[in-house]
């Protein structure tokens, strides 16, 4: 009889079937490719959408704001940015009360491809609540792993 801690195969299925991390991890991917494909006539990814809607606020959010709503590091988050910089949808700006950190608003380019985003959102994301019974049970328990 093998021993709990004992490398066996026929424990890779038992996990593949079991492992709560794998399914939220190809849930999260199907998912997110859903809503690549649904944003891409606006030019946005899902994850520079989520970005972007934390930058749609009446004052820039700071780095460390944006970090904490979308649960990533600085390093992430910057490396997010750029490509967003570089097409003239974001601004980076030293904060005025504070020249160590930094502020991020959306530029009036920024606006209109998120303004044009959010259509394409919204039926995707109707569509998406359709293929799951129970939608806010789910979106509440994933807050919970969160």
């Amino acid at each position: 009889m093998a021993k709990e801690d004992e490398l066996t195969y026929d424990l890779t299925p038992k996990v593949r079937i079991s492992c709560m991390c794998l399914h939220v991890q190809r849930a999260a991917r199907a998912v997110a490719r859903r809503y690549d494909e649904a944003l891409k006539p606006a030019g946005l990814t899902n994850g520079q959408y989520s970005l972007m809607m934390v930058l749609n606020a009446q004052e820039a959010p700071s780095m460390q704001v944006i970090s904490a709503v979308l649960d990533m590091d600085r390093t992430t988050v910057t490396a997010n940015l750029k490509p967003l910089e570089r097409r003239g949808l974001v601004k980076v700006l030293v904060d005025a009360e504070d020249r160590r950190s930094r502020r991020v608003s959306m530029t009036p380019a920024g606006r209109k491809v998120l303004a044009k985003a959010v259509p394409l959102w919204r039926r995707c994301q109707a569509a998406t609540e359709k293929l799951v019974p129970d939608a806010e049970r789910i979106r509440s328990e994933l807050r919970a792993l969160s």
